[in-house]
C-alpha cells in the first residue's frame, strides 16, 4: 500500500529549478517539487529540458534512501510522485560545501599553477557564501565564523561549522565509494545544510543530483556524465539538450544501483547451545552494520567431522564471510576454523566465572600458522568482521562511516553542552 501523498500548501520558496511548499497539514514537512528546467552560471543560461523533474527525483530520492540507510541525517522523508519528495522543514544555511578528490573546473582556475588531475588526500573542501548576485564568493573557515550567521534559532559557530564540515567529506566519502561499485569516478561535489527548527539538528538537505557532482565513468573526464556538458556547450541545440537529458537519465539508471543487498556475510559458530545469548548479541550489532549473520552450533572437540562440514558448506558458496568463534573454556573452535578456513576467523569467547582470564589464553596463544584475532566483546566482533567485510562491500562501508560520524557529532554536542551548562 502506497502511502498517503501530502497536501500542498502555500510557497515557501522558489528558485530556478525547483520550487518548495509547505504540507497542508504538517508543519514539520515541505515538499520539495522539481522542474524540466536547467540552469547554469547563476542562471545566466537556462533553458526548459522537457523530463529533467523527474530524472532529478529519481537521482535524488535513490541517494537520500542510500544515505538515510547509512545513518547519515538528512531531511529527506519519502518521495511524493515522479518529481517532488518530501523533506522536513529546514531554515537553509547559506553556505555551499564543495568536496574535491580531483583538481579540475573552477579549482585551477582559482590555483593556477595545480595540473588538472591532481588528486586531494584527503579531499579537499572549500566553502562558498550563497549569493547569486556576488556569484557565491569563496569563503574561507575564518569568514563563516566571522558572519555569526544565526538560522532557525541556532548561531553557526565552531561547532556547527565542524560537524558540517565532517558531515560533508562523509557523504563524499560514502558516495565516492558507491559510486566506484560502478566503475564511476566522483569528482568532486556540493551540498547544502539546514536547521530544523523544532529539534535545532543540522540536517544535510536541499537536493543531490546531476547538478550537484561531476561524475567521470572509468576516471574518464571525456566520457563525464554530469552538468558539466552543459555549462560548456558551446551552442545549445535542441539535439545538445537532448544529450545532456541522456547523460542525466543514464546518472538516475544506475543510481539505483548503489544499494545493492549485501553481498557478504558474518557467520557465528558457538561450541554450545549455552552460548547463545552472547551470540545474540554479536548478530544484533552485526545487524546493526548492515552485515547479514547466521548463528550455529557446533563443537571442534566434540564434532570436528561436522565442524568442517559447515565450514565446507560456508566456503562453498563462495559468498564473503568472516566466522565469529564463541567457545570458551579451551577454544578449540577458532584455531581449528583458522586452521582450515580461508576466509577471515575471529575469536570472541564468553568469559565470566573465575576461570575467565586463565581461559582466554586457548583463543590468545596459537600455534603456529593460525591467525585468527581475538576480540572480548560482542560489539568488537562485530564490527571488527564488519571492517574486514567492508573491503569489498560499500554499504558496510558506508555504515561504518555514517555510525563513526554520528559518534563524533555526539562527543561535539556534548562538549558544548558541557561548556553551555557553565
Amino acid at each position: 500500500m502506497t502511502e498517503k501523498e501530502v497536501k500542498l500548501g502555500p510557497v515557501v520558496i522558489e528558485g530556478k529549478t525547483k520550487v518548495v511548499y509547505q504540507a497542508a497539514d504538517d508543519p514539520e514537512l515541505v515538499v520539495l517539487q522539481s522542474k524540466d528546467r536547467i540552469t547554469a552560471g547563476d542562471g545566466d543560461r537556462s533553458h526548459d529540458l522537457k523530463g529533467k523533474a523527474a530524472i532529478s527525483t529519481d537521482t535524488t530520492t535513490a541517494i537520500f534512501e542510500l544515505l538515510n540507510a547509512a545513518g547519515i541525517k538528512t531531511h529527506f522523508v519519502r518521495r511524493q510522485g515522479e518529481t517532488a519528495f518530501i523533506g522536513y522543514k529546514c531554515e537553509m544555511i547559506p553556505i555551499e560545501w564543495v568536496t574535491r578528490r580531483i583538481a579540475t573546473g573552477s579549482f585551477l582556475k582559482r590555483n593556477q599553477g595545480v595540473k588538472e588531475g591532481f588528486r586531494f588526500c584527503p579531499p579537499k573542501q572549500e566553502t562558498f557564501f550563497k549569493d547569486d548576485e556576488n556569484h557565491d564568493p569563496q569563503w574561507s573557515y575564518e569568514q563563516c565564523l566571522a558572519a555569526q550567521i544565526k538560522v532557525g534559532g541556532v548561531l553557526i559557530g565552531r561547532d556547527e561549522l565542524d560537524i558540517m564540515s565532517r558531515t560533508t567529506v562523509t557523504v563524499f566519502e560514502i558516495l565516492e565509494r558507491s559510486w566506484a561499485s560502478l566503475d564511476c569516478s566522483l569528482i568532486d561535489m556540493k551540498i547544502e545544510f539546514g536547521v530544523k527548527p523544532s529539534t535545532g539538528e543540522i540536517l544535510l538537505a536541499d537536493v543531490i543530483d546531476s547538478d550537484s557532482w561531476r561524475l567521470w565513468p572509468s576516471g574518464d573526464k571525456r566520457l563525464m556524465k554530469d552538468k558539466q556538458v552543459y555549462r560548456e556547450l558551446k551552442e545549445v541545440t535542441a539535439d545538445a539538450l537532448d544529450m545532456v537529458k541522456r547523460n542525466f537519465e543514464w546518472v538516475a539508471v544506475r543510481v539505483k544501483l548503489l544499494s545493492p543487498k549485501p553481498q557478504a556475510r558474518a557467520v557465528v559458530l558457538m561450541g554450545s547451545s549455552s552460548d547463545m545469548a552472547h551470540s545474540e548479541k554479536i548478530r544484533m550489532n552485526c545487524q546493526t552494520l548492515g552485515v547479514p549473520c547466521e548463528l550455529r552450533v557446533t563443537s571442534a572437540h566434540k564434532g570436528t567431522e561436522e565442524t568442517m562440514k559447515i565450514l565446507a558448506e560456508y566456503e562453498g558458496e563462495g559468498i564473503p564471510t568472516v566466522f565469529i568463534a564463541v567457545a570458551g573454556r579451551s577454544n578449540g573452535l577458532g584455531p581449528v576454523l583458522s586452521g582450515n578456513a580461508t576466509w577471515p576467523v575471529i575469536n570472541c569467547p564468553p568469559l565470566s566465572g573465575d576461570w575467565g582470564s586463565h581461559d582466554i589464553w586457548s583463543s590468545l596463544r596459537l600455534p603456529s600458522g593460525l591467525g585468527c584475532s581475538t576480540v572480548m566483546f560482542p560489539e568488537g566482533a562485530a564490527l571488527c568482521a564488519a571492517q574486514i567485510l567492508s573491503l569489498s562491500d560499500h554499504v558496510i562501508w558506508s555504515k561504518i562511516r555514517a555510525k563513526q560520524l554520528n559518534t563524533w557529532i555526539g562527543l561535539k554536542e556534548a562538549d558544548k553542552k558541557s561548556r553551555n551548562d557553565k
